[in-house]
């Protein structure tokens, strides 16, 4: 009797290994770029001894939000509510009709305005006079504490 080999069947298989290598290098590469990514613009708050987090406000009021306005050196508005993601690039009566919504749904949140120290402070008297006629009863300003 003749020596037959055996037929060996071919299979198609894809090798996933490759695939992922690369998707943990970029995995890796997201993890550490992640930090650097800004979620807004810097604004240069003017320095105070007696400052207090914004937290402490929140937590002074029995409330876990707070609702942040800011104006920037170019003088244009952001929002945040409960410490989210800054919203730029609002106008003025956007931001009354938020804040007036997020009031409704919480009334003991605290209302603060953050000015850049650069920007003239008519733009910041006008955001504070626009939130009172918009019913706001309660507006703090926003410092940093001072480093001596």
């Amino acid at each position: 009797m003749a020596y037959q080999p055996k037929r060996r069947k071919m299979t198609a298989e894809i090798n996933v290994v490759p695939y992922i290598d690369v998707m943990l290098v970029l995995l890796i590469i997201f993890m550490v770029t992640a930090p650097f990514v800004t979620q807004g613009v810097d604004v240069d708050l003017p320095q105070t001894t007696q400052a207090k987090t914004a937290a402490e406000l929140a937590e002074e009021e029995d409330s876990g939000a707070f609702i942040i306005v800011e104006v920037d050196q170019d003088g244009q508005l952001g929002l945040s509510v409960n410490n989210g993601d800054m919203t730029r690039g609002l106008s003025l009566e956007e931001i009354l009709v938020r804040v007036k919504a997020e009031l409704q749904l919480n009334p003991k949140s605290p209302v603060l305005v953050g000015g850049d120290g650069r920007v003239p402070y008519s733009e910041i008297i006008l955001t504070l006079d626009a939130l009172n006629q918009a019913g706001v009863s309660s507006v703090g300003l926003m410092t940093e504490p001072y480093e001596s």
